[in-house]
């Protein structure tokens, strides 16, 4: 039994859903902790309620619906297209104490037309959100980490700052810190000045040097990483941690990070952007523009929706697209979505199976409803 009373409109949602051609999946409320502790991302993961089977699996209380949904769907080896919804219960620690909450949304997987797909997700959730809140005046906003990507690829960074850059898309502050730290490199802590030597200097030696290390300690090779993989790796980090930016370079990536103007204009902004900076966005401002027109086909309004180049959403499996939808002077997400292309793939899928959906948040739609 729910501890949580279902809201009044969620049976006229799952209607709405279904004549959205959605299909009605549910999933266990216990779930395997892992794919939401590798793929879900840093602010999910210090969230999830953890507990553990008795013979020692790691499981969680389900802390959100697209895994879950993308799991189901392996196990089921349905084929694609499909077009999931869901509504029930999920378990996050929240600042507000309410940690249990009902969520609802749309999974389609399979649509290969990417640009089409994204637009009626939008859609939907707008629409949706419309229906729930008539009269409201809502704001809609959207990045596109896809665009993010191909800046952060232009500038020429070592792959493990390309990493923990498009990683932190999204989260403003981690973004600003990592700026920071571009401009002002810090050498690496806890480096002897004969080892901090060896990594500039002699591969071999510093092999050498780890072995005999690692020999007179007692370290197990058979445990652990060997001298090579170790001597690797502290090359790695001697790298990323020396790596520094131009002022030209940062600026670009600033300025870039700063864009926010209507969807109507973004695409020719973009691609002036691009021009000026002599860089290209490659397939991505393509599939940018084609978005936006299949939006305008759909009945979307371009004018109405906010594009900002530094938004992103807090999940790690975001690839594209994402969005989200407040009720306008309000902060509270009242739905958010986006493209996870690669999810199924890393969960097992044996084909790559696009992927985009939305999540509303229930109690936060009841919130304003009541209001």
């Amino acid at each position: 039994m729910p501890l949580i009373n279902m809201p009044d409109f969620s049976g006229r949602l799952l209607d709405e859903f279904a004549g959205r051609g959605a299909a009605r999946i549910d999933t266990p409320v216990i779930q395997p902790a892992a794919p939401f502790l590798d793929m879900a991302g840093e602010d999910l993961r210090r969230r999830i309620f953890l507990t553990e089977s008795e013979r020692g699996e790691s499981l969680c209380l389900r802390p959100e619906f697209t895994i879950p949904v993308c799991l189901r769907h392996i196990e089921t080896a349905t084929g694609t297209p499909r077009r999931y919804c869901y509504l029930g219960e999920v378990f996050r620690q929240r600042r507000d104490g309410d940690n249990e909450f009902y969520q609802a949304g749309i999974e389609d997987l399979g649509e290969k037309n990417v640009a089409s797909a994204d637009a009626r997700a939008v859609t939907d959730a707008v629409e949706i959100i419309a229906g729930l809140l008539p009269g409201r005046a809502l704001t809609i906003t959207l990045g596109d980490q896809t665009v993010f990507e191909a800046v952060v690829r232009s500038l020429g960074l070592p792959l493990g700052w390309q990493k923990r850059l498009i990683q932190a898309f999204g989260n403003t502050a981690l973004l600003k810190q990592l700026l920071l730290t571009l401009a002002t490199p810090q050498p690496v802590a806890g480096l002897s000045l004969e080892l901090a030597d060896l990594l500039r200097k002699d591969e071999a030696a510093l092999i050498d040097h780890i072995d005999r290390t690692m020999q007179d300690t007692g370290y197990s090779t058979n445990a652990s990483r060997s001298p090579r993989e170790i001597a690797a790796r502290l090359t790695e980090k001697l790298a990323l941690a020396e790596t520094r930016l131009d002022g030209a370079a940062l600026l670009l990536l600033s300025e870039f990070l700063s864009l926010e103007l209507p969807l109507s204009e973004a695409a020719a902004a973009l691609a002036g952007f691009a021009d000026a900076a002599g860089l290209s966005f490659g397939h991505a401002l393509g599939e940018f523009e084609a978005r936006v027109a299949a939006l305008q086909d759909l009945g979307m309004d371009p004018s109405r929706i906010t594009y900002r180049a530094a938004f992103g959403r807090p999940l790690d499996y975001y690839t594209g697209l994402v969005f989200e939808v407040t009720q306008k002077g309000s902060d509270a997400v009242l739905v958010g979505g986006g493209r996870f292309d690669r999810l199924l793939t890393l969960l097992g899928a044996v084909d790559d199976i696009p992927a985009v959906g939305f999540s509303l948040w229930l109690d936060r739609i009841e919130q304003a409803r009541a209001r």
